[in-house]
């Protein structure tokens, strides 16, 4: 997923005690005063530790995928960078995001409809967030996670971004999983949409405290819209990335709610001072309403999405359109699956695929390969 830029956005004045007056009031809007959208209420900038953790994570376990896929012990042609050892890349005509194989990741967690379904492995739905494909994808993926994030975490600090984070990822992948059910995926795109999901519904749901805000809400649908355009390409979930983008547009009218311009917290009123006229509620109807309705979306949303899934539903069936979101079919490419499969034998250290839709065979110097290397290398040999 690309990385994004956000608009400076005015906000309408700041709180003034008057103590002559032993008065406490909004000052008028000044019109030379800006501030970027997610910039804070104060100086105070609050650490960003939640989103630094999550990169580190990534990066870790993309290291000990590495390590587990070992391509010089399993492969029968020339590793990427083969002096790296153990740690090489598959080669490129395999993996070209420089990367493990897919039969590694689906081993060490990724995402796979029969695995969860059939074989109850429903904590697959946590831990493809945290897996990649390749360097190319990580490095994507973590820059853009740095940029939105941090500003997000600076603002609303770690624990409200880490919720919206996790339950977005999470509804990214039960979407995936509804949609999209003879591939492997993995990637944190699903969270990386519900921030930017959230980052929207923060702007709608705290309207009247932003002047520009049309001009706000214009480029950032504009961001979304281009980044969920990338996703029709093939061999991109882009079910994760709406999953994960309407996950986190709901989240954000319930965990990232600001209080109303002129509202006081009388809590922080000094002894001896009163409020000039009436006071303000903390938040506004409207805010109340969309913050109600959002949550017993979720509530129905995931509720609704794992029945289904656990019952071993197929999401295309009742939406017989929705395979165009993830994959649009041009002359230069193909969206429909094949199905593909091969003979094999296994003799000694060899194994030996044909191919039975093309007729070619094939033997690879290997002994004991699993199941998944197995059907991995017959999909390279059939295509």
């Amino acid at each position: 997923m690309g990385e994004s830029g956000y608009p400076d956005i005015e906000r309408k004045g700041s709180m003034n005690k008057r103590h002559g007056s032993k008065l406490i009031y909004p000052m008028q809007d000044s019109p030379r005063a800006s501030v970027s959208h997610f910039a804070g209420q104060s100086n105070r900038r609050r650490s960003t530790w939640i989103i630094s953790l999550f990169v580190l994570v990534n990066v870790v376990l993309f290291i000990v995928a590495m390590f587990i896929n070992d391509c010089p012990k399993d492969s029968d042609v020339k590793c990427t960078l083969r002096f790296l050892g153990r740690f090489s890349f598959q080669p490129l005509k395999e993996n070209p995001l420089f990367g493990p194989s897919s039969s590694t990741l689906e081993k060490i967690g990724a995402l796979q409809w029969s695995k969860v379904v059939n074989q109850h492995e429903g904590w697959r739905l946590i831990t493809c967030i945290w897996l990649h494909a390749g360097v190319v994808h990580l490095v994507a993926n973590m820059l853009s996670l740095l940029f939105i994030g941090i500003r997000l975490e600076q603002e609303f600090g770690p624990v409200r971004v880490g919720i919206i984070y996790l339950l977005s990822a999470f509804g990214g992948s039960v979407v995936s999983a509804l949609f999209i059910q003879n591939s492997v995926s993995v990637g944190a795109s699903g969270a990386l949409f519900g921030l930017l999901g959230a980052m929207l519904s923060e702007l709608i749901t705290n309207w009247t405290i932003y002047s520009n805000k049309f001009a706000a809400l214009v480029t950032l649908v504009l961001i979304i819209a281009i980044n969920l355009a990338v996703g029709i390409l093939p061999h991109v979930d882009n079910f994760a990335h709406i999953g994960g983008f309407v996950s986190g547009f709901l989240l954000g009218f319930v965990f990232l709610v600001r209080p109303q311009f002129g509202w006081v917290n009388r809590r922080n009123i000094p002894p001896g001072y009163h409020v000039h006229g009436h006071p303000k509620s903390k938040h506004k109807a409207y805010q109340y309403i969309l913050w109600l309705l959002a949550l017993i979306l979720l509530i129905v949303g995931y509720t609704v999405g794992l029945v289904m899934l656990f019952r071993g539903d197929d999401g295309n069936k009742h939406c017989s359109w929705c395979h165009y979101l993830s994959c649009v079919p041009t002359s230069r490419w193909s969206c429909t699956d094949k199905t593909i499969s091969c003979l094999s034998s296994q003799t000694d250290n060899q194994l030996t695929l044909t191919c039975q839709s093309n007729g070619k065979t094939k033997i690879y110097p290997f002994a004991n390969v699993s199941s998944d290397r197995t059907k991995e290398l017959c999909i390279q040999l059939c295509t």
